[in-house]
């Protein structure tokens, strides 16, 4: 039988419960995986005590329905945006114990807007985050969007 770590257990390294690492990063792909399955309202809550912010812009947004202004602009086909956000090298920092964290993780996101037709990569770039735990467990407390690389997001956004 092989020993299975104890829900909570130092990473030596870092020095914080892996257990609390693992949920940021269940948050961090949760994401993804809302915005990919069209669950906009379910990528909107996310937001719902935090700041969304655009490095490109400059814009800072803090209630929900500006949140929601963003995401409406996505073009779902049959509830799909038909997209898959690639999340990856996801950095968390956090110190043992408190209640705050930030992170880092690069995106790519591919489409493909018409079955069968070839998927190509869209938009590439990189979130910065900070997260605050609550009594539901860990939340953003803050997102800022980095937009490194363009493709034709035409069949992603209305007016993109």
């Amino acid at each position: 039988m092989v020993a299975r770590p104890e829900r909570g257990r130092l990473l030596s390294r870092y020095g914080a419960p892996v257990a609390d690492r693992d949920d940021i990063s269940a948050l961090v792909y949760r994401y993804a995986e809302l915005l990919d399955g069209g669950d906009l309202d379910g990528v909107t809550d996310m937001f719902a005590d935090a700041t969304w912010r655009s490095a490109a812009t400059g814009d800072v947004l803090h209630t929900r329905e500006e949140v929601r202004a963003v995401y409406d602009r996505v073009i779902l086909y049959d509830g799909s945006p038909r997209t898959r956000h690639l999340m990856d090298n996801l950095i968390i920092d956090l110190v043992d114990g408190a209640d705050e964290a930030t992170g880092r993780c690069y995106y790519t996101v591919l489409q493909g807007a018409e079955p069968g037709a070839p998927i190509a990569p869209i938009l590439a770039g990189q979130y910065v985050d900070r997260y605050r735990r609550g009594p539901d467990g860990w939340r953003f407390a803050d997102r800022e969007f980095h937009v490194a690389l363009t493709g034709d997001l035409s069949r992603h956004f209305r007016g993109g």
